[in-house]
């Protein structure tokens, strides 16, 4: 298994509007979306920073920071090695969409993190 970049970036935040226009407005990022719960935007290389309000019902689990995926070349062995670790993923099996396989877990220091990678390779 190799770590190869960050691969996204997500936070929860009660400053919704602002964080939006943070983002889009400060830091110039590319707008693919932003509706009453979440924003979503993508950097120069494709990686994506969401942003999620206080009206999002899917990412309480969160907590006060951002929260960033490592992009694993292979998802499967990267889980096996976490698990083996006996590292606490937030639920029991991963998430899949547009060919992208991840899930959240839990690290050493408290944080949540993410896996992610493609799934086809999973």
């Amino acid at each position: 298994m190799k770590v190869i970049r960050l691969g996204w970036m997500g936070a929860k935040t009660q400053r919704f509007d602002k964080m939006n226009e943070f983002y889009r407005d400060v830091l110039g990022l590319d707008v693919l979306s932003i509706d009453h719960s979440s924003g979503r935007f993508k950097l120069q290389d494709g990686t994506e920073v969401h942003v999620y309000g206080p009206k999002d019902q899917h990412h309480g689990f969160f907590g006060d920071g951002p929260v960033v995926a490592f992009e694993v070349d292979d998802f499967a062995v990267a889980q096996s090695r976490l698990h083996a670790a006996g590292v606490a993923f937030i639920y029991p099996e991963p998430q899949r969409a547009s060919g992208r396989i991840w899930q959240h877990f839990r690290a050493p220091d408290g944080n949540v993190y993410e896996l992610i990678g493609d799934d086809r390779a999973a």
